[in-house]
């Protein structure tokens, strides 16, 4: 079972609480986890990832046991912690200014 947190933006408009938990089965990686969070909430479908290219949108970070995985593949395997339910996955909404 994988515990991710999402921001409040993204908890309002799936209408879930602070923390999800999906069952993947297989490789644990960022990527399946997204697929799952959008096939679980299809409201969710190109507000974390761009609808063709699938890739991260730009104010949008992942953090897990302490580090940024934001820029890691999306292939890639999670940290143990967070595969095994141990910790979780941060989805954060990034702020920008100037």
């Amino acid at each position: 079972m994988i515990r991710v947190v999402l921001p409040y933006h993204l908890r309002t408009l799936a209408q879930v609480g602070n923390e999800v938990e999906l069952e993947i089965g297989g490789l644990k990686t960022l990527g399946s986890v997204l697929d799952a969070l959008e096939a679980r909430y299809p409201m969710l479908r190109g507000t974390i990832r761009d609808h063709v290219t699938r890739e991260r949108r730009a104010f949008i970070r992942f953090f897990a046991c302490g580090q940024d995985l934001s820029l890691e593949a999306l292939d890639a395997p999670l940290p143990d912690l967070v595969a095994s339910g141990a910790e979780h996955l941060m989805i954060v909404g990034a702020i920008a200014g100037g």
